[in-house]
């Protein structure tokens, strides 16, 4: 029997550590994921290659400016993400994911980190925000860095917020160069469990994004 995927269900599910995928974007079939080792990033430590962080300080990708926003346009955002590509051919978001992520974000719950160069969304990513805990689902990039660049300020915000974990739900070749590490499910679940409760604000409203990044920057360890 398959569940429909409310707001409710999908909340519950993350806090016991599984979340829902489809087997590609066409599909009507969602399955529920208990991955046995977990990709986490870390908030305060994340590895930024040189020549990236140099693009977010100058707030330039390929020689252009940019523009972070947060939450401008969530549903563009995962429909970008769930398209297929040449470079993606399948992805595991279909209709049924966006629309109960769309209603996620109507209620606070989901967010979107957006990248723009001269007003056109070039890429971006976007997750799900419980207490303490801020799990990734996916992003995209049709410029340079775009997706990279969203990254850095999405562990930005986490970091001011005090969001403590940040889960990348499996690893995979381009978060390497970011210092992605894995969790046992047990140690994952034992991490995740005393965050969930906590009150920490995603959309809190910075200066600017650039301060943000530089004042992340200045306090790493």
């Amino acid at each position: 029997m398959q569940i429909v995927l409310t707001p409710e269900v999908i909340l519950a599910a993350y806090r016991e550590g599984i979340f829902p995928m489809a087997d590609n974007a066409r599909s009507n079939r969602v399955h529920w994921i208990c991955p046995e080792m977990r990709g986490q990033i870390s908030i305060p430590d994340m590895h930024i290659p040189k020549r990236l962080k140099r693009s977010v300080r100058q707030m330039r990708i390929a020689g252009r400016p940019y523009e972070i926003h947060i939450n401008r346009n969530f549903e563009k955002v995962i429909h970008a993400c769930a398209k297929e590509t040449l470079d993606r051919p399948d992805t595991w978001i279909n209709s049924e994911i966006v629309n109960a992520y769309c209603t996620l974000h109507r209620r606070g719950y989901a967010h979107s980190v957006e990248c723009y160069q001269d007003e056109e969304l070039v890429g971006g990513l976007y997750g799900l925000a419980i207490g303490a805990a801020f799990f990734g689902e996916s992003m995209f990039s049709r410029a340079t860095d775009a997706s990279k660049v969203s990254l850095v300020h999405l562990v930005a915000r986490l970091h001011e917020a005090g969001f403590e974990l940040l889960d990348t739900q499996f690893t995979n070749p381009h978060l390497v160069q970011f210092g992605v590490y894995e969790l046992a499910h047990h140690e994952y679940v034992q991490c995740l469990e005393p965050l969930l409760d906590r009150d920490c604000r995603f959309d809190f409203r910075a200066e600017s994004e650039k301060d943000l990044i530089l004042r992340y920057f200045s306090g790493r360890h």
